[in-house]
């Protein structure tokens, strides 16, 4: 019996179940391994943080859709690699042996110590597995705040993450609690908001935080130091590879970029061991690829052929990178902000768009329970 083991519950792992659903290969034990069964789509974070979502509606259940698929789901994280013996070390020390690995393990991020320790209260956007703990820690607090008091969010990052996160933030903040003022700032080393999205969309997201009455400060190195006088911080700067990936004694052998994200070829293999397989963040894409949710849906159909190739069945295909990708940014307000290559559009109706297109995207991982 061979192992194919996947590390991760990531958006391409999910379409490797759901196929495996499908089509099951004989001969072949399906292992997933991943801190939580729940795992969030990115997509839909912003809209569960502005409470427009339940957690429970923007979440695959790995464990049910492992049952579906005649998998085995193990609660878990991974630690260590060995690949040169194929295996890999779970951070309660287990090994697990494997003949095909894939990683499918997104990204983290890592604020300085010295605001994690006494700065003000800090909410780190990755990775996403923790942070439902902290948010709905935050809200109870708020909760029972003293009326009229102010109240201070500010976000480092001037991406995706940081734009979406603080207006869904705020929004929810204002929601729950009328009776309190809450300050928005947004803080970002770059020159430009939301670098790399048409200039429509830029504008209209410069607009959006002006509406929501935040402040944006552009072009500052450090402003972990400026925002240490707020009351809540969303760290959403850019995506970091996990501590294992950067530790040449835990991964080994394993070729990794210089920021240690697993190096892959066209068909998603390591470049030095093509018996592991990486996508989505905690890969490495040559030229680079933004660290985006959209390149680990789009890799995960040939992810999974290539999966299937490795073990017999059909041929691999390559993986070709879209140049131009369609973004849709929440603003918080039952608005949306969408942007591909030089166009942009926003709206409620981008808003209705969205929602539309997150909601069948993870619907389509609702299983029904095996039958016994």
């Amino acid at each position: 019996m061979r192992r194919l083991l996947l590390a991760g519950a990531g958006h391409a792992h999910a379409q490797v179940l759901l196929d495996w659903m499908r089509a099951p290969l004989p001969g072949v034990e399906l292992v997933l391994v991943s801190p939580q069964a729940l795992a969030p789509y990115s997509g839909m974070v912003p809209g569960w943080l502005a409470g427009r979502y339940r957690f429970e509606d923007i979440a695959v259940d790995f464990a049910a859709l492992c049952a579906a698929a005649g998998a085995r789901w193990l609660p878990g994280e991974m630690d260590a690699l060995d690949a040169p013996a194929r295996r890999v070390r779970l951070v309660t020390g287990e090994w697990l042996d494997y003949d095909l690995l894939s990683l499918n393990l997104g990204s983290t991020l890592r604020p300085p110590a010295e605001v994690a320790k006494s700065g003000p209260a800090l909410l780190a956007l990755r990775p996403l597995s923790a942070l439902r703990q902290g948010y709905e820690a935050l809200l109870q607090r708020w909760a029972t705040a003293p009326a009229g008091r102010p109240f201070t969010v500010s976000a480092v990052g001037g991406g995706a993450a940081g734009f979406e996160s603080l207006l869904a933030v705020l929004a929810r903040l204002r929601t729950l609690r009328p009776d309190c003022p809450v300050q928005g700032r947004l803080y970002s080393r770059d020159a430009q908001l939301l670098p790399g999205l048409a200039p429509f969309a830029q504008h209209a997201a410069a607009r959006a935080l002006m509406q929501a009455g935040v402040a944006l400060h552009l072009g500052v190195e450090d402003g972990a130091a400026l925002a240490r006088d707020s009351d809540l911080l969303l760290w959403a700067t850019g995506a970091q590879a996990h501590d294992w990936q950067l530790d040449p004694a835990r991964r080994g052998p394993l070729a990794v970029s210089a920021r240690g994200f697993v190096c892959i070829d066209a068909q998603l293999r390591s470049v030095s061991h093509p018996q592991v397989y990486a996508v989505g963040d905690c890969a490495e894409w040559t030229p680079s690829l933004p660290k985006a949710g959209v390149h680990a849906v789009r890799m995960g159909p040939v992810l999974l052929h290539n999966l299937r190739a490795a073990l017999g069945q059909g041929q691999a295909l390559a993986h070709r990178p879209q140049s131009h990708f369609l973004v849709l940014l929440a603003t918080g307000d039952g608005r949306a902000i969408a942007s591909r290559g030089g166009l942009g559009a926003q709206g409620r109706w981008v808003w209705r768009w969205k929602d539309h297109i997150d909601r069948g995207f993870i619907c389509r991982f609702v299983v029904a329970p095996r039958a016994a």
